[in-house]
């Protein structure tokens, strides 16, 4: 069933109570249902994950986006607000987590939610939304192929990230994770290390490595773009969305 949604900007008080932009995705024809917040990839706060906010809300799910570069470039193109909040040393971890929280906070207000949220990330976007669950109370938790969880970022990367597996005790809720077994952010043997510490934590958790795709294999304007394997990805997060946010 496909819902009618409505799409808007939204103000939203964030961590250290900054007023930061962000994108919210609501079905107007249900009664009380679960909710999304989105981390969008490292490219930014972009058309194609306003998409995605779209894309779950006509699968009748509440899609909250905070737009992450905000406090760096207000107002900025996706492209040069990613330039900026890199060149400035990236998302503070506690900052991040502190807007996942509003985000929770403002989903959980509205008058259809149900009370269970879920977090999904991309790329850079994965390894946050998997901090988020281990820091916050999240139902569910959605890496989509999300580097330096297991592994410290190179040196010669644009900024630093640090690993975030040993949180892994305190993940909240199950976890869905999907990679590209072509990807080497993150390669297959971070894949299995990431399953080998879940596991020894006891953990819920299911991962989906997909054959001939890369990194980023979700977005469409790129060409990593692999439209069978997102069709199926995105058939197991809805899937596992009926599962954790029911």
């Amino acid at each position: 069933m496909t819902h009618n949604l409505i799409a808007e900007t939204i103000t939203l008080t964030a961590h250290g109570g900054d007023e930061i932009e962000a994108y919210l995705a609501r079905p107007t024809d249900v009664d009380r249902v679960g909710s999304i917040v989105v981390i969008h990839h490292m490219p930014g706060y972009d058309d194609e994950t306003k998409e995605i906010c779209r894309n779950f809300a006509a699968h009748g799910y509440n899609a909250l986006m905070p737009n992450l570069y905000s406090r760096e470039a207000p107002g900025a193109s996706p492209d040069d607000a990613a330039a900026v909040a890199r060149a400035q040393g990236g998302v503070p971890d506690d900052r991040l987590v502190g807007d996942v929280e509003a985000a929770m906070k403002h989903l959980t207000s509205l008058p259809t939610s149900n009370a269970k949220v879920a977090s999904i990330g991309y790329c850079s976007g994965g390894r946050q939304s998997f901090l988020a669950g281990c820091r916050l109370p999240l139902d569910a938790v959605i890496d989509c192929y999300g580097a330096f969880v297991t592994a410290d970022s190179p040196p010669e990367r644009p900024f630093l990230m640090k690993a975030v597996v040993g949180e892994v005790a305190n993940l909240s809720g199950p976890l869905l994770g999907l990679f590209g077994a072509d990807d080497q952010f993150p390669s297959p043997e971070q894949v299995e290390e990431l399953r080998a510490a879940l596991t020894d934590a006891h953990k819920e958790f299911e991962f989906h490595v997909y054959e001939g795709a890369g990194h980023a294999f979700f977005w469409v304007e790129r060409p990593s773009y692999r439209a069978e394997t997102a069709k199926e990805a995105w058939e197991e997060i809805f899937t596992f969305l009926a599962r954790t946010l029911a």
